[in-house]
Protein backbone atom coordinates (compact mmCIF):
# COMPACT_ATOMS: atom_id res chain seq x y z
CA UNK A 1 0.00 0.00 0.00
CA UNK A 2 1.32 3.45 -0.93
CA UNK A 3 0.86 6.28 1.54
CA UNK A 4 1.92 9.90 1.69
CA UNK A 5 1.92 12.30 4.66
CA UNK A 6 -1.46 12.64 6.29
CA UNK A 7 -2.42 9.01 5.67
CA UNK A 8 -3.43 9.53 2.04
CA UNK A 9 -3.95 6.37 -0.03
CA UNK A 10 -2.12 6.77 -3.35
CA UNK A 11 -2.98 3.20 -4.37
CA UNK A 12 -6.55 4.38 -4.96
CA UNK A 13 -5.73 7.21 -7.35
CA UNK A 14 -6.96 7.07 -10.98
CA UNK A 15 -4.47 6.76 -13.86
CA UNK A 16 -2.14 9.73 -14.07
CA UNK A 17 -3.47 10.81 -17.47
CA UNK A 18 -7.01 11.53 -16.19
CA UNK A 19 -6.26 14.36 -13.72
CA UNK A 20 -3.37 15.63 -15.86
CA UNK A 21 -5.69 15.77 -18.85
CA UNK A 22 -8.02 18.02 -16.87
CA UNK A 23 -5.14 20.22 -15.74
CA UNK A 24 -3.64 20.59 -19.23
CA UNK A 25 -7.00 21.53 -20.72
CA UNK A 26 -7.61 23.94 -17.84
CA UNK A 27 -4.25 25.60 -18.55
CA UNK A 28 -5.20 25.92 -22.22
CA UNK A 29 -8.39 27.76 -21.26
CA UNK A 30 -6.35 29.95 -18.90
CA UNK A 31 -4.12 31.00 -21.81
CA UNK A 32 -7.23 31.76 -23.89
CA UNK A 33 -8.61 33.83 -21.02
CA UNK A 34 -5.33 35.74 -20.66
CA UNK A 35 -5.30 36.41 -24.38
CA UNK A 36 -8.86 37.71 -24.26
CA UNK A 37 -8.03 39.96 -21.30
CA UNK A 38 -5.07 41.47 -23.11
CA UNK A 39 -7.08 41.84 -26.33
CA UNK A 40 -9.78 43.85 -24.59
CA UNK A 41 -7.12 46.35 -23.49
CA UNK A 42 -6.38 47.31 -27.09
CA UNK A 43 -9.60 46.57 -29.00
CA UNK A 44 -13.28 45.72 -28.65
CA UNK A 45 -14.15 42.06 -29.00
CA UNK A 46 -17.37 41.08 -30.78
CA UNK A 47 -20.64 39.82 -29.32
CA UNK A 48 -20.97 39.12 -25.61
CA UNK A 49 -17.22 38.86 -25.14
CA UNK A 50 -17.21 39.74 -21.45
CA UNK A 51 -19.65 36.93 -20.65
CA UNK A 52 -17.59 34.49 -22.70
CA UNK A 53 -14.43 35.63 -20.91
CA UNK A 54 -15.92 35.05 -17.46
CA UNK A 55 -17.04 31.53 -18.38
CA UNK A 56 -13.71 30.62 -20.00
CA UNK A 57 -11.89 31.50 -16.79
CA UNK A 58 -14.38 30.23 -14.20
CA UNK A 59 -15.45 27.07 -16.04
CA UNK A 60 -12.56 26.48 -18.40
CA UNK A 61 -9.75 27.07 -15.92
CA UNK A 62 -11.11 26.99 -12.36
CA UNK A 63 -13.95 24.46 -12.68
CA UNK A 64 -12.11 22.02 -14.96
CA UNK A 65 -9.12 22.17 -12.61
CA UNK A 66 -11.46 21.45 -9.70
CA UNK A 67 -12.92 18.51 -11.62
CA UNK A 68 -9.45 17.07 -12.20
CA UNK A 69 -8.36 17.74 -8.63
CA UNK A 70 -11.43 16.08 -7.10
CA UNK A 71 -11.10 13.13 -9.47
CA UNK A 72 -7.55 12.71 -8.18
CA UNK A 73 -7.93 13.91 -4.59
CA UNK A 74 -11.12 12.20 -3.42
CA UNK A 75 -9.91 8.61 -4.08
CA UNK A 76 -6.50 9.42 -2.55
CA UNK A 77 -7.84 11.21 0.50
CA UNK A 78 -10.89 9.00 1.09
CA UNK A 79 -9.17 5.68 0.40
CA UNK A 80 -11.76 4.46 -2.09
CA UNK A 81 -11.48 3.77 -5.80
CA UNK A 82 -12.90 6.27 -8.27
CA UNK A 83 -16.40 5.15 -9.25
CA UNK A 84 -15.70 5.24 -13.00
CA UNK A 85 -12.63 6.17 -15.00
CA UNK A 86 -14.71 6.17 -18.16
CA UNK A 87 -17.09 8.80 -16.79
CA UNK A 88 -14.09 10.91 -15.71
CA UNK A 89 -12.98 11.03 -19.35
CA UNK A 90 -16.52 11.65 -20.63
CA UNK A 91 -17.04 14.58 -18.23
CA UNK A 92 -13.92 16.32 -19.52
CA UNK A 93 -14.85 15.89 -23.17
CA UNK A 94 -18.40 17.14 -22.66
CA UNK A 95 -17.42 20.20 -20.64
CA UNK A 96 -14.62 21.12 -23.03
CA UNK A 97 -16.78 20.82 -26.15
CA UNK A 98 -19.69 22.57 -24.45
CA UNK A 99 -17.56 25.48 -23.28
CA UNK A 100 -15.92 25.98 -26.67
CA UNK A 101 -19.34 26.02 -28.30
CA UNK A 102 -20.74 28.30 -25.61
CA UNK A 103 -17.93 30.83 -25.97
CA UNK A 104 -18.03 30.75 -29.76
CA UNK A 105 -21.80 31.30 -29.78
CA UNK A 106 -21.46 34.31 -27.46
CA UNK A 107 -18.71 35.87 -29.57
CA UNK A 108 -20.56 35.25 -32.84
CA UNK A 109 -23.87 36.46 -31.48
CA UNK A 110 -25.41 33.08 -32.37
CA UNK A 111 -27.58 33.02 -29.25
CA UNK A 112 -29.85 30.27 -30.64
CA UNK A 113 -26.89 27.87 -30.36
CA UNK A 114 -26.37 28.56 -26.65
CA UNK A 115 -28.84 25.87 -25.45
CA UNK A 116 -26.99 23.19 -27.46
CA UNK A 117 -23.64 24.11 -25.96
CA UNK A 118 -25.28 24.60 -22.57
CA UNK A 119 -26.72 21.09 -22.73
CA UNK A 120 -23.23 19.64 -23.21
CA UNK A 121 -21.98 21.64 -20.20
CA UNK A 122 -24.97 20.48 -18.18
CA UNK A 123 -24.46 16.80 -18.93
CA UNK A 124 -20.70 17.04 -18.49
CA UNK A 125 -20.80 18.68 -15.06
CA UNK A 126 -23.63 16.42 -13.90
CA UNK A 127 -21.50 13.45 -14.97
CA UNK A 128 -18.67 14.81 -12.80
CA UNK A 129 -21.05 15.34 -9.86
CA UNK A 130 -22.41 11.80 -10.19
CA UNK A 131 -19.00 10.17 -10.56
CA UNK A 132 -17.30 11.93 -7.64
CA UNK A 133 -20.52 11.82 -5.60
CA UNK A 134 -20.73 8.05 -5.95
CA UNK A 135 -17.08 7.86 -4.91
CA UNK A 136 -17.67 10.03 -1.83
CA UNK A 137 -20.76 8.01 -0.91
CA UNK A 138 -18.54 4.98 -0.28
CA UNK A 139 -16.24 7.02 1.98
CA UNK A 140 -18.78 7.74 4.73
CA UNK A 141 -18.62 8.99 7.42
CA UNK A 142 -17.31 12.15 5.79
CA UNK A 143 -14.63 14.32 7.35
CA UNK A 144 -14.24 18.12 7.08
CA UNK A 145 -12.72 18.09 3.61
CA UNK A 146 -15.15 15.53 2.22
CA UNK A 147 -18.17 17.39 3.62
CA UNK A 148 -17.08 20.56 1.83
CA UNK A 149 -16.54 18.63 -1.37
CA UNK A 150 -20.07 17.26 -0.99
CA UNK A 151 -21.40 20.83 -0.56
CA UNK A 152 -19.48 21.89 -3.66
CA UNK A 153 -20.88 18.98 -5.67
CA UNK A 154 -24.39 19.93 -4.62
CA UNK A 155 -23.75 23.50 -5.73
CA UNK A 156 -22.35 22.35 -9.09
CA UNK A 157 -25.46 20.21 -9.57
CA UNK A 158 -27.69 23.27 -9.07
CA UNK A 159 -25.57 25.80 -10.93
CA UNK A 160 -25.61 24.13 -14.34
CA UNK A 161 -29.39 23.73 -14.83
CA UNK A 162 -29.84 27.37 -13.82
CA UNK A 163 -27.17 28.31 -16.33
CA UNK A 164 -28.89 26.21 -18.99
CA UNK A 165 -32.20 28.00 -18.35
CA UNK A 166 -30.44 31.36 -18.60
CA UNK A 167 -28.93 30.28 -21.93
CA UNK A 168 -32.35 29.25 -23.27
CA UNK A 169 -33.84 32.53 -22.03
CA UNK A 170 -31.66 34.51 -24.42
CA UNK A 171 -33.98 33.47 -27.28
CA UNK A 172 -37.02 31.82 -25.63
CA UNK A 173 -38.58 33.42 -22.54
CA UNK A 174 -38.35 30.97 -19.68
CA UNK A 175 -39.15 32.99 -16.58
CA UNK A 176 -42.17 35.01 -17.75
CA UNK A 177 -44.62 32.49 -16.29
CA UNK A 178 -42.82 32.29 -12.95
CA UNK A 179 -42.42 34.57 -9.96
CA UNK A 180 -38.69 34.73 -10.65
CA UNK A 181 -37.04 37.20 -12.98
CA UNK A 182 -33.97 36.56 -15.09
CA UNK A 183 -32.04 38.81 -12.70
CA UNK A 184 -33.11 36.70 -9.71
CA UNK A 185 -32.01 33.46 -11.35
CA UNK A 186 -28.75 35.04 -12.51
CA UNK A 187 -27.91 36.10 -8.94
CA UNK A 188 -28.66 32.61 -7.57
CA UNK A 189 -26.67 30.98 -10.39
CA UNK A 190 -23.62 33.17 -9.83
CA UNK A 191 -23.81 33.02 -6.02
CA UNK A 192 -23.90 29.23 -5.96
CA UNK A 193 -21.10 29.05 -8.54
CA UNK A 194 -18.74 31.46 -6.78
CA UNK A 195 -19.36 30.53 -3.16
CA UNK A 196 -21.03 27.13 -3.21
CA UNK A 197 -19.04 25.38 -5.95
CA UNK A 198 -15.67 27.15 -6.02
CA UNK A 199 -15.21 28.58 -2.51
CA UNK A 200 -16.47 25.44 -0.75
CA UNK A 201 -13.95 23.43 -2.78
CA UNK A 202 -11.19 25.88 -1.84
CA UNK A 203 -12.05 25.61 1.86
CA UNK A 204 -12.20 21.81 1.78
CA UNK A 205 -8.94 21.45 -0.12
CA UNK A 206 -7.00 24.03 1.90
CA UNK A 207 -8.04 22.39 5.17
CA UNK A 208 -6.01 19.34 4.12
CA UNK A 209 -3.33 20.88 1.90
CA UNK A 210 -2.22 23.58 4.34
CA UNK A 211 -1.79 20.96 7.05
CA UNK A 212 0.30 18.81 4.67
CA UNK A 213 2.47 21.64 3.38
CA UNK A 214 3.11 23.35 6.73
CA UNK A 215 3.40 20.16 8.84
CA UNK A 216 1.78 22.22 11.62
CA UNK A 217 -0.62 20.59 14.07
CA UNK A 218 -4.01 22.11 14.75
CA UNK A 219 -4.83 23.26 18.27
CA UNK A 220 -8.17 22.95 20.10
CA UNK A 221 -8.81 26.59 19.14
CA UNK A 222 -8.36 25.71 15.48
CA UNK A 223 -10.77 22.79 15.79
CA UNK A 224 -13.41 25.01 17.38
CA UNK A 225 -12.99 27.58 14.62
CA UNK A 226 -13.38 24.86 12.00
CA UNK A 227 -16.50 23.69 13.82
CA UNK A 228 -17.86 27.24 13.62
CA UNK A 229 -17.11 27.37 9.90
CA UNK A 230 -18.97 24.11 9.29
CA UNK A 231 -22.02 25.48 11.09
CA UNK A 232 -22.09 28.84 9.35
CA UNK A 233 -20.50 28.87 5.89
CA UNK A 234 -22.41 26.11 4.01
CA UNK A 235 -25.76 27.10 5.53
CA UNK A 236 -24.94 30.76 4.95
CA UNK A 237 -24.32 30.24 1.25
CA UNK A 238 -27.65 28.41 0.88
CA UNK A 239 -29.56 31.14 2.74
CA UNK A 240 -27.74 33.89 0.85
CA UNK A 241 -28.58 32.36 -2.53
CA UNK A 242 -32.20 31.77 -1.48
CA UNK A 243 -32.51 35.33 -0.20
CA UNK A 244 -31.20 36.71 -3.47
CA UNK A 245 -33.53 34.51 -5.50
CA UNK A 246 -36.57 35.43 -3.43
CA UNK A 247 -35.52 39.08 -3.18
CA UNK A 248 -35.69 38.77 0.61
CA UNK A 249 -33.38 41.34 2.20
CA UNK A 250 -33.49 39.83 5.75
CA UNK A 251 -32.81 36.30 4.49
CA UNK A 252 -29.98 37.46 2.25
CA UNK A 253 -28.41 39.43 5.11
CA UNK A 254 -28.57 36.48 7.49
CA UNK A 255 -27.00 34.22 4.88
CA UNK A 256 -24.30 36.75 4.02
CA UNK A 257 -23.33 37.27 7.67
CA UNK A 258 -23.19 33.51 8.30
CA UNK A 259 -21.09 32.84 5.20
CA UNK A 260 -18.65 35.66 5.99
CA UNK A 261 -18.35 34.56 9.61
CA UNK A 262 -17.50 31.03 8.54
CA UNK A 263 -14.87 32.20 6.05
CA UNK A 264 -13.34 34.52 8.66
CA UNK A 265 -13.02 31.64 11.13
CA UNK A 266 -11.45 29.41 8.49
CA UNK A 267 -8.99 32.13 7.45
CA UNK A 268 -7.78 32.42 11.05
CA UNK A 269 -7.04 28.68 11.09
CA UNK A 270 -5.10 28.83 7.82
CA UNK A 271 -3.08 31.84 9.01
CA UNK A 272 -2.25 30.14 12.32
CA UNK A 273 -1.01 27.04 10.51
CA UNK A 274 1.08 29.08 8.09
CA UNK A 275 2.63 30.91 11.03
CA UNK A 276 3.39 27.58 12.67
CA UNK A 277 4.93 26.02 9.57
CA UNK A 278 7.85 23.72 10.38
CA UNK A 279 9.07 23.41 6.77
CA UNK A 280 11.11 25.65 4.49
CA UNK A 281 9.76 28.02 1.89
CA UNK A 282 7.64 26.44 -0.86
CA UNK A 283 5.48 27.66 -3.75
CA UNK A 284 2.39 26.49 -1.90
CA UNK A 285 3.09 28.35 1.35
CA UNK A 286 4.03 31.58 -0.46
CA UNK A 287 0.83 31.61 -2.44
CA UNK A 288 -1.35 30.57 0.49
CA UNK A 289 -0.10 33.65 2.36
CA UNK A 290 -1.39 35.74 -0.54
CA UNK A 291 -4.69 33.87 -0.26
CA UNK A 292 -4.96 34.63 3.48
CA UNK A 293 -4.20 38.32 2.95
CA UNK A 294 -6.66 38.47 0.05
CA UNK A 295 -9.40 36.75 2.04
CA UNK A 296 -9.02 39.20 4.92
CA UNK A 297 -9.10 42.15 2.52
CA UNK A 298 -12.11 40.71 0.69
CA UNK A 299 -13.98 40.05 3.94
CA UNK A 300 -13.37 43.61 5.14
CA UNK A 301 -14.58 45.05 1.84
CA UNK A 302 -17.52 42.69 1.42
CA UNK A 303 -19.10 42.78 4.89
CA UNK A 304 -20.51 46.34 4.61
CA UNK A 305 -21.39 45.88 0.92
CA UNK A 306 -23.42 42.74 1.54
CA UNK A 307 -25.10 44.22 4.62
CA UNK A 308 -26.20 47.34 2.77
CA UNK A 309 -27.05 45.88 -0.63
CA UNK A 310 -26.93 42.06 -0.72
CA UNK A 311 -29.55 41.89 -3.49
CA UNK A 312 -27.71 44.13 -5.95
CA UNK A 313 -25.88 42.61 -8.91
CA UNK A 314 -23.06 45.07 -8.27
CA UNK A 315 -22.25 43.25 -5.01
CA UNK A 316 -22.17 39.82 -6.64
CA UNK A 317 -18.44 39.39 -5.99
CA UNK A 318 -18.66 41.30 -2.71
CA UNK A 319 -17.47 44.91 -2.84
CA UNK A 320 -18.25 46.40 -6.30
CA UNK A 321 -14.54 47.03 -6.87
CA UNK A 322 -13.26 43.96 -5.08
CA UNK A 323 -13.92 41.22 -7.63
CA UNK A 324 -10.24 40.85 -8.49
CA UNK A 325 -9.40 40.32 -4.81
CA UNK A 326 -11.58 37.21 -4.75
CA UNK A 327 -11.01 35.82 -8.25
CA UNK A 328 -7.28 36.53 -8.57
CA UNK A 329 -6.11 36.84 -4.96
CA UNK A 330 -8.01 33.80 -3.70
CA UNK A 331 -9.13 31.51 -6.52
CA UNK A 332 -6.15 31.94 -8.85
CA UNK A 333 -3.47 31.78 -6.16
CA UNK A 334 -5.04 28.68 -4.60
CA UNK A 335 -5.13 26.91 -7.97
CA UNK A 336 -1.58 27.90 -8.93
CA UNK A 337 -0.11 27.06 -5.53
CA UNK A 338 -1.88 23.71 -5.36
CA UNK A 339 -0.97 22.67 -8.92
CA UNK A 340 2.69 23.33 -8.15
CA UNK A 341 2.48 20.33 -5.85
CA UNK A 342 -0.29 18.20 -7.33
CA UNK A 343 1.10 17.94 -10.88
CA UNK A 344 4.71 17.10 -9.85
CA UNK A 345 3.44 14.68 -7.20
CA UNK A 346 1.27 12.74 -9.65
CA UNK A 347 4.19 12.49 -12.08
CA UNK A 348 6.71 11.64 -9.36
CA UNK A 349 4.50 8.89 -7.94
CA UNK A 350 3.93 7.40 -11.39
CA UNK A 351 7.50 7.56 -12.65
CA UNK A 352 9.89 7.66 -9.72
CA UNK A 353 8.29 6.24 -6.56
CA UNK A 354 9.07 2.61 -7.43
CA UNK A 355 12.74 3.50 -7.95
CA UNK A 356 13.14 5.07 -4.49
CA UNK A 357 15.83 3.21 -2.56
CA UNK A 358 17.22 1.52 -5.65
CA UNK A 359 18.62 4.51 -7.51
CA UNK A 360 18.92 8.28 -7.17
CA UNK A 361 15.60 9.95 -7.98
CA UNK A 362 14.61 13.61 -7.95
CA UNK A 363 12.49 15.11 -5.18
CA UNK A 364 8.99 16.29 -6.02
CA UNK A 365 10.01 19.95 -5.92
CA UNK A 366 12.92 19.22 -8.29
CA UNK A 367 10.56 18.40 -11.15
CA UNK A 368 9.57 22.01 -11.88
CA UNK A 369 11.93 24.92 -12.63
CA UNK A 370 12.50 26.85 -9.41
CA UNK A 371 13.61 30.02 -11.21
CA UNK A 372 10.46 30.13 -13.31
CA UNK A 373 8.37 29.48 -10.22
CA UNK A 374 9.92 32.40 -8.30
CA UNK A 375 9.59 34.67 -11.33
CA UNK A 376 5.93 33.83 -11.92
CA UNK A 377 5.13 34.38 -8.24
CA UNK A 378 6.77 37.80 -8.17
CA UNK A 379 5.16 38.95 -11.42
CA UNK A 380 1.71 37.64 -10.53
CA UNK A 381 1.81 39.10 -7.01
CA UNK A 382 2.88 42.57 -8.19
CA UNK A 383 0.40 42.47 -11.05
CA UNK A 384 -2.38 41.42 -8.69
CA UNK A 385 -1.64 44.41 -6.45
CA UNK A 386 -2.02 46.74 -9.41
CA UNK A 387 -5.24 45.10 -10.61
CA UNK A 388 -6.82 45.15 -7.14
CA UNK A 389 -5.59 48.59 -6.02
CA UNK A 390 -6.50 50.56 -9.15
CA UNK A 391 -10.32 50.51 -8.71
CA UNK A 392 -10.22 50.55 -4.91
CA UNK A 393 -8.02 53.65 -4.67
CA UNK A 394 -9.14 55.33 -7.90
CA UNK A 395 -5.71 55.03 -9.49
CA UNK A 396 -5.06 55.70 -13.14
CA UNK A 397 -6.03 53.21 -15.81
CA UNK A 398 -2.34 52.75 -16.56
CA UNK A 399 -1.85 51.08 -13.15
CA UNK A 400 -4.57 48.52 -13.87
CA UNK A 401 -3.22 47.93 -17.39
CA UNK A 402 0.33 47.42 -16.12
CA UNK A 403 -0.95 45.12 -13.38
CA UNK A 404 -2.88 43.06 -15.91
CA UNK A 405 0.19 42.73 -18.13
CA UNK A 406 2.44 41.66 -15.26
CA UNK A 407 -0.10 39.17 -13.89
CA UNK A 408 -0.65 37.78 -17.39
CA UNK A 409 3.08 37.31 -17.86
CA UNK A 410 3.38 35.61 -14.47
CA UNK A 411 0.53 33.23 -15.21
CA UNK A 412 2.02 32.40 -18.61
CA UNK A 413 5.31 31.52 -16.90
CA UNK A 414 3.34 29.28 -14.54
CA UNK A 415 1.65 27.55 -17.48
CA UNK A 416 5.00 27.07 -19.20
CA UNK A 417 6.56 25.67 -16.02
CA UNK A 418 3.81 23.12 -15.49
CA UNK A 419 3.75 22.03 -19.13
CA UNK A 420 7.55 21.71 -19.15
CA UNK A 421 7.31 19.55 -16.03
CA UNK A 422 4.86 17.23 -17.75
CA UNK A 423 6.89 17.21 -20.96
CA UNK A 424 10.23 16.48 -19.24
CA UNK A 425 9.14 13.98 -16.63
CA UNK A 426 5.78 12.56 -17.67
CA UNK A 427 5.80 9.30 -19.62
CA UNK A 428 5.90 10.32 -23.31
CA UNK A 429 5.38 13.98 -22.38
CA UNK A 430 2.21 15.91 -23.20
CA UNK A 431 1.33 13.55 -26.03
CA UNK A 432 1.42 10.71 -23.52
CA UNK A 433 -1.12 12.48 -21.34
CA UNK A 434 -3.57 12.88 -24.20
CA UNK A 435 -3.04 9.29 -25.33
CA UNK A 436 -3.37 8.07 -21.76
CA UNK A 437 -6.74 9.77 -21.32
CA UNK A 438 -8.14 7.71 -24.17
CA UNK A 439 -6.57 4.52 -22.83
CA UNK A 440 -7.82 5.06 -19.26
CA UNK A 441 -11.35 3.97 -20.04
CA UNK A 442 -10.64 0.28 -20.37
CA UNK A 443 -11.24 -2.34 -17.72
CA UNK A 444 -13.92 -4.51 -16.21
CA UNK A 445 -17.11 -3.71 -14.40
CA UNK A 446 -20.24 -1.79 -15.25
CA UNK A 447 -18.42 1.51 -15.41
CA UNK A 448 -15.63 0.16 -17.58
CA UNK A 449 -13.32 0.17 -14.54
CA UNK A 450 -11.61 -2.38 -12.33
CA UNK A 451 -13.59 -3.43 -9.32
CA UNK A 452 -12.64 -1.56 -6.12
CA UNK A 453 -10.26 -3.42 -3.84
CA UNK A 454 -11.05 -1.63 -0.60
CA UNK A 455 -13.91 -1.70 1.83
CA UNK A 456 -16.69 0.85 1.24
CA UNK A 457 -15.91 2.56 4.57
CA UNK A 458 -12.14 2.51 5.05
CA UNK A 459 -10.57 3.21 8.36
CA UNK A 460 -9.51 6.88 8.70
Amino acid sequence: MNRIPGGLRTDQQPPMAIPLGHFVLGLAFLVVGIGAELATAVTTLPGLASLAHVHVLLIGWIAITIMGAMTQFVPVWSGVSLHSRRLAVVQLALVAVGLVGFGAALLAGALSALPIAGAALLVGIWTFVYNVGRTLWRARPLDFTERHFAVALGAFALVVPLGFLLAVDFTTPVFDATALTRGDVLLVHATLALFGAITATVVGALAQLVTMFTQADRTPIDERLLGLEQLTFPAGVVLFAAGRGLESLPLARVGAVAALLGLAAFTVVVARQLLGATVDRSPMIDRYWVVVASLWAWLALTAPAWWLAPLEYGTLFGHPDGGAVLVVGVFAFVVVGSLYHIVPFIIWHERYSDRLGFEQVPMIDDLYDGRLERADFGLTAVGFLGIAAAPLFDLSEAVATAGTALAALGLCLFVANVLLTIHRHGPNGLAGVLTGVRESTGGAGTGGDPEPDVDPAPER
